[in-house]
C-alpha cells in the first residue's frame, strides 16, 4: 500500500513512483522491505526451538497457547506502530507464534488422528492457512480504499482476530494421549481419551502401541543426539529435504511478492490486490481438494501431479516475462491476464502438493523418542529457507529478472526426483508403526535394518 511505503519505506516509494530509469525487475529491492517480511522466519527458527522443549516437557496445548499469546501482542504493536522497529517488532513477535504454532499443530493433528483419515485431517493445517492467507487478501483489497492512507493499521492489527480464536480456543483442547502417556504414568486417563477420539472402547492395541513407544522415549536424554543414528536417517533426511524443497518450490516468489510482481507487469494496486485475492481463492480451493483426496490417492501421487504441474506453470511464467516483459513500461492487458492464469495454475499444484504435504508428512514419520526433536528440526528447517529466500527474492528478481523462474523450475525438477525415489508411501499406516515403511523401501532398508551382532564362539 502507498500509505504503508510511505511512511515505513519512503526510498522504495520514491523509487516507485518518481524513478523512470530504474527496472522494472529491481523497484522493489531493498534490504529494508525485506527484513520486514524475513525477520518473522528468523524468530520463528529460534522459537521453534524452544518450542520443542515445551511441547516435550508440558504438552501441545500450552504450546498452541503460547503461540496464540504471541500473535496477538505481536498484531497490537503492528497496528500501533509509528515507525519501522515497531512494525518489524511486532513482525518478531508473529513469528514467536508462527513458531510455537508450527511446531505443536501438525503434531497435534495427527496424533489425534485417526491412521485412515490422518493425511485428510493434518491437511486441514494446510488448509487453514489459505483461508487465513485468503482472508488477509481480502481485508488488504478493502482497507486499501481508506482514504487517508491508514488502512494497513487496520490489515496488522485484525490480525488480533484469529489470534484470539486460536488463543481462546486452545483452553478447550484436551491434550494428545501420546503426549498424557510420555509426560506421566496416568495410562487410564490417556485410555479414556483414546476411547473419545477414536469414539470406541476397543483401543487397547493402539495404547499398548503407545505406551511401548513411550517407554523407549523415556530412556533417551538427548532426543537431538538421537537423530543422528544411523536408524534415524530417513527420518533426519526428510526432515531437512521436504520442507528446504517446500521453499525452494519458489511459491514465496508468490506468496510474499506477488502484488510487486503484478506491479512489476503494469497493473495498478487494486488490480494487483484482487489478482492476490484470486490466488488465494485457488489456493485454498486447491488444498482443500487435498484434505478430500490424499487419504484415498496417497501422498506420492500427489507430489509427483504437482512437481510437473509447477514446472510446466513456471517455464511458461518465466518465458512470457522473458519475451514481454522489458526493464521499463509493463506488458499488455492480455500477457498479464496470461500470467495470472499461469501463476494460479502453479498456486493449484503447490496447493495439493507440497504445501500441505510438506507439513504432514514430516509430522507423521518420526516414533515418539525423537518426535518433538524431529518436528523442530522441520520447522527450523523450514525457516531458515523461508528467511533466505525472502531476504534475497526481490534482489533475485532484480539481477536474474525473468530468469528468476527457470532458478525454481530447476530445483522442482530436483525435488520431484527426490520423491519417485527415495519417499515411500505412508498413507494409513499407524503412525507408532511408521518405521516398517522404511524397511521395506528399496533403497532405506539397507540403511535401517540393524546389522545382527556376532554370536559367541561355542566353546567345545
Amino acid at each position: 500500500m502507498d500509505g504503508f511505503l510511505k511512511k515505513f519505506f519512503p526510498e522504495v516509494y520514491k523509487r516507485m513512483k518518481e524513478d523512470t530509469k530504474i527496472s522494472n525487475y529491481c523497484k522493489f529491492d531493498s534490504q529494508l522491505l525485506t527484513s520486514f517480511t524475513s525477520s518473522m522466519y528468523i524468530a520463528g527458527l529460534v522459537a521453534s526451538f524452544v518450542a520443542s522443549w515445551i511441547t516435550k516437557k508440558f504438552g501441545r496445548k500450552p504450546t498452541i497457547l503460547g503461540g496464540g499469546a504471541a500473535f496477538l501482542i505481536g498484531s497490537a504493536l503492528g497496528g500501533a506502530a509509528f515507525n519501522v522497529y515497531m512494525v518489524i517488532l511486532g513482525r518478531i513477535l508473529l513469528g514467536v507464534g508462527v513458531g510455537f504454532a508450527n511446531q505443536a499443530v501438525p503434531l497435534y493433528l495427527s496424533e489425534m488422528a485417526p491412521p485412515r483419515y490422518r493425511g485428510g485431517i493434518n491437511n486441514g493445517f494446510q488448509f487453514s492457512l489459505g483461508v487465513g492467507a485468503l482472508l488477509a487478501n481480502l481485508i488488504n483489497f478493502g482497507t486499501e480504499k481508506i482514504k487517508g492512507g491508514w488502512g494497513w493499521r487496520v490489515s496488522l492489527a485484525l490480525a488480533a482476530v484469529p489470534a484470539s480464536i486460536l488463543t481462546l480456543g486452545a483452553l478447550f483442547l484436551p491434550e494428545t494421549p501420546n503426549s498424557l502417556i510420555q509426560r506421566s504414568k496416568d495410562y487410564g486417563k490417556a485410555e479414556l481419551m483414546l476411547q473419545r477420539v477414536r469414539g470406541t472402547n476397543d483401543v487397547q492395541a493402539e495404547l499398548d502401541d503407545l505406551v511401548k513407544a513411550s517407554s523407549l522415549a523415556k530412556t533417551i536424554n538427548d532426543p537431538f543426539k538421537k537423530i543422528l543414528q544411523r536408524k534415524y536417517r530417513p527420518q533426519l533426511v526428510m526432515a531437512i529435504a521436504i520442507p528446504f524443497f517446500q521453499q525452494v518450490t519458489g511459491i514465496n516468489v508468490i506468496g510474499f511478492y506477488a502484488p510487486v510482481l503484478f506491479r512489476a507487469i503494469g497493473l495498478g494496486v487494486s488490480a494487483s490486490l484482487l489478482s492476490v485475492v484470486v490466488i488465494g481463492v485457488v489456493s485454498t480451493g486447491s488444498t482443500f481438494i487435498s484434505m478430500l483426496i490424499v487419504d484415498k490417492l496417497g501422498r506420492r501421487v500427489l507430489f509427483l501431479v504437482g512437481g510437473i504441474q509447477m514446472l510446466v506453470s513456471q517455464i511458461m511464467v518465466g518465458g512470457i516475462m522473458a519475451a514481454e516483459l522489458g526493464d521499463h513500461g509493463g506488458v499488455s492487458k492480455v500477457y498479464a491476464f496470461l500470467v495470472l492464469l499461469l501463476i494460479c495454475v502453479y498456486v493449484a499444484g503447490f496447493g495439493w502438493s507440497w504445501g500441505p504435504l510438506g507439513w504432514l508428512v514430516p509430522s507423521e514419520i518420526f516414533p515418539l523418542e525423537i518426535r518433538s526433536a524431529g518436528q523442530s528440526i522441520t520447522v527450523a528447517v523450514n525457516f531458515i529457507f523461508t528467511f533466505i529466500v525472502a531476504q534475497t527474492v526481490l534482489s533475485m528478481l532484480c539481477h536474474l529478472k525473468s530468469g528468476i523462474f527457470f532458478f525454481f523450475g530447476g530445483w522442482v525438477v530436483l525435488m520431484t526426483a527426490f520423491v519417485y525415489y527415495l519417499l515411500p508411501e505412508t498413507k494409513s499406516m499407524p503412525i507408532e508403526q511408521m518405521d516398517r515403511v522404511w524397511k521395506e523401501h528399496w533403497f532405506w532398508k539397507r540403511i535401517v535394518v540393524e546389522e545382527p551382532s556376532n554370536p559367541k564362539m561355542e566353546t567345545a
